[in-house]
């Protein structure tokens, strides 16, 4: 059986809190909210914050269905421009953490992308990775899969993985490039 593509995130991670914010989703929506990202699909979010709450960069809240401590719904989803400056700022640090929180996730791309034509692999969207990087890990993994960033980095060379992937989520979130690796549409 397939598993079910779920369309909602389950948990998101803040990127800019605004106690006394405006709805960029809804207009006339006024009250506390938050502007975040998805830990799952890499959404970019506004959600309604429960009053007298406080939230901090980078904190990861419940906002799926069932058992939320902090939010009162998920007011849409947000395009990179809609953004706050703030969030804007903090968007690279966090999807560095977002990555690193869920590494066997992104350490599983280095296993699996693969060739999108003749010339160009999937690897090479990821910055800092260009032709001689990607031989290398398609060939280490041919030989043994990748098991974390640690991994990559000793047998490959290659410094900061998460770093990179972070660097191209950034990227396709901004809409800086044609192709979505990490991001779905």
């Amino acid at each position: 059986m397939m598993p079910i593509d779920k369309k909602y995130e389950e948990f998101a991670y803040v990127l800019d809190f605004m106690a006394r914010g405006k709805s960029v989703v809804i207009k006339g929506r006024e009250g506390p909210m938050v502007q975040a990202i998805g830990e799952d699909r890499l959404t970019l979010l506004e959600l309604l914050a429960m009053e007298d709450q406080d939230f901090d960069v980078g904190e990861k809240v419940k906002i799926g269905k069932e058992g939320r401590e902090k939010i009162v719904s998920v007011l849409g989803k947000l395009t990179y421009e809609e953004l706050s400056p703030e969030a804007k700022a903090s968007l690279p640090v966090v999807a560095e953490n977002l990555v690193k929180e869920n590494e066997k996730k992104y350490v599983a791309y280095f296993n699996s992308l693969q060739p999108l034509t003749p010339r160009l692999h999937a690897l090479e969207l990821i910055p800092g990775i260009g032709k001689t990087f990607m031989k290398e890990i398609v060939e280490m993994r041919e030989k043994e899969p990748f098991t974390s960033f640690d991994d990559v980095q000793k047998r490959v060379g290659l410094r900061e993985p998460a770093k990179m992937i972070s660097k191209r989520i950034v990227e396709e979130l901004a809409g800086d490039s044609r192709v979505s690796v990490f991001v779905k549409k």
